[in-house]
């Protein structure tokens, strides 16, 4: 289930991230469209667009005290020119000393702070820009280039951001949105300080770290803590994200960085940096019963979304590790109703031709139960665990088969056969309804069998979109009852 929530702003209004509902509080600019975003909303320095950010339940919360998790804010600073598709940091660096004149805190705020962007997204409404809401962001190049959340930007026909003080008309480069990924380009921008990178998979539990942003719509924002957790990993399926305003897209949150650093709505596409000012991690989510800041926030890690970034920048579609094959989950019950030889797991129920799974040997009616050594219990399991990945690696997978459990070591590929199949047939099923709602009715098209569904493990749709058509794919995928004939 989602949920939205109002955010009050600093200036006594009320905003809905992404949905038009509090229309006596948001505000409308004249949309010049021969101009500029800037000589759009020229004068209208007090009247601020309205802001917020969407939240959706956690798929185990009790309804009555239901915690939410909630959109927040990160960004990060990349230069593709220096660091590496795995995040590693530039050739340019520079060293935090601090002394009596200047606490960590201090220091690493100066460093960082001319790298950190506030982001505005205008909607074009019928002739005139109406603010849908703002975030942050992070510069990666001298000439612009900027990593934000998809969230962010997501339902924008223009954009504004503020760097160091000056404002600049934005486009978007590009978008992943299973991944809450986008990178946005500052017009005519140069010499902008991009972000140090750091090296988000060599994290310690306990470690000083930073978060900085705009909650809240307050720019320059920095807030300090500690890394509490990492490898928290996160499934937003088409459902949630229809009832939270998005796009209807799933969005796999792997191997999230979890921190008490203060997170609000605002945050999101914000930086999460170390005690060396160094980006580990893109602020994006919070847990909360209230909606804002309680402790527990969650940024993605920088490697990942540097990786992501480079290949928007570069004009490709950007892609993910995929085993190949279509899921369902196995549990106990599960087990005693079908004989099946293992109590928990991911059921095999197709293997794609060409896919690194066919080439390892999997088969249909495998169940596999475990990834490099960690425990799979159901098919979100493995599908976080395969797209914290990247494309080429190798993975052990242990197999359940006939009740005999082996080792198969399965070279991963790509999904982006797959991704181009599921945009086709989206815009398709767009062409022919357009005004249709899904199958489960939340108003977007009729549903496919490219991706992970809403099912959590219910069942399968064929091979692709997010890498396995797990789940229902968007709800036409089958469940264990169709496998055996046991509806």
């Amino acid at each position: 289930m989602t949920n939205l929530n109002t955010t009050p702003n600093p200036f006594g209004k009320h905003s809905f991230r992404d949905n038009a509902v509090d229309s006596a509080a948001s505000q409308t600019y004249e949309f010049d469209i021969d101009g500029s975003v800037a000589a759009s909303v020229e004068n209208t320095a007090t009247a601020k667009p309205k802001f917020g950010r969407r939240s959706f339940l956690t798929g185990f919360a009790g309804a009555a005290l239901a915690c939410m998790l909630a959109f927040g804010v990160q960004g990060a600073i990349i230069d593709p020119a220096t660091a590496e598709a795995t995040g590693s940091p530039s050739a340019t660096q520079t060293v935090i000393n601090t002394n009596d004149d200047a606490t960590l805190a201090e220091a690493v705020a100066a460093k960082c702070l001319p790298s950190v962007v506030y982001v505005e997204t205008y909607a074009d409404a019928g002739g005139q820009l109406q603010g849908l809401g703002t975030g942050s962001g992070v510069v990666m190049t001298e000439d612009g280039y900027l990593i934000t959340n998809n969230h962010v930007v997501d339902g924008g026909s223009a954009y504004k951001v503020t760097i160091a003080g000056n404002t600049y008309d934005a486009e978007l480069v590009g978008t992943d949105p299973s991944s809450d990924v986008a990178v946005l380009k500052a017009k005519d921008a140069s010499g902008l300080t991009p972000m140090e990178i750091g090296d988000s998979d060599n994290l310690t539990v306990g470690e000083w770290v930073m978060t900085l942003g705009a909650p809240f719509g307050l720019e320059q924002s920095v807030a300090t803590g500690i890394v509490s957790a990492t490898s928290r990993s996160q499934i937003m399926d088409a459902s949630e994200s229809m009832q939270s305003g998005g796009s209807g897209e799933t969005t796999i949150y792997p191997n999230m960085i979890q921190t008490d650093a203060a997170i609000n709505p605002g945050n999101s596409g914000g930086a999460l940096v170390d005690d060396e000012g160094k980006l580990i991690g893109i602020n994006t989510l919070i847990t909360s019963y209230s909606g804002n800041y309680s402790g527990v926030g969650f940024a993605i890690p920088v490697n990942y979304a540097v990786n992501l970034a480079q290949q928007i920048i570069a004009g490709e579609t950007p892609t993910h590790a995929q085993l190949g094959v279509s899921l369902s989950t196995v549990n106990d019950q599960a087990a005693a109703s079908y004989g099946l030889a293992a109590e928990s797991g991911a059921y095999v129920a197709a293997v794609s031709q060409g896919s690194g799974a066919e080439a390892a040997g999997l088969q249909e009616g495998d169940i596999i139960t475990a990834l490099d050594g960690e425990s799979v219990e159901g098919a979100s399991d493995l599908m976080l665990a395969v797209r914290g990945k990247n494309p080429g690696d190798t993975v052990q997978l242990t197999v359940n088969r006939s009740g005999q459990e082996q080792e198969i070591s399965v070279t991963l590929g790509d999904d982006a056969a797959s991704q181009k199949a599921a945009a086709e047939q989206k815009a398709q099923q767009e062409q022919q309804m357009p005004e249709q709602g899904q199958d489960f009715g939340w108003g977007y098209g009729d549903g496919n069998d490219y991706g992970y569904g809403w099912g959590y493990g219910d069942g399968y749709g064929q091979d692709g979109g997010n890498g396995y058509g797990y789940g229902d794919g968007y709800g036409n995928g089958l469940n264990l009852d169709d496998l055996f004939g046991q509806r």
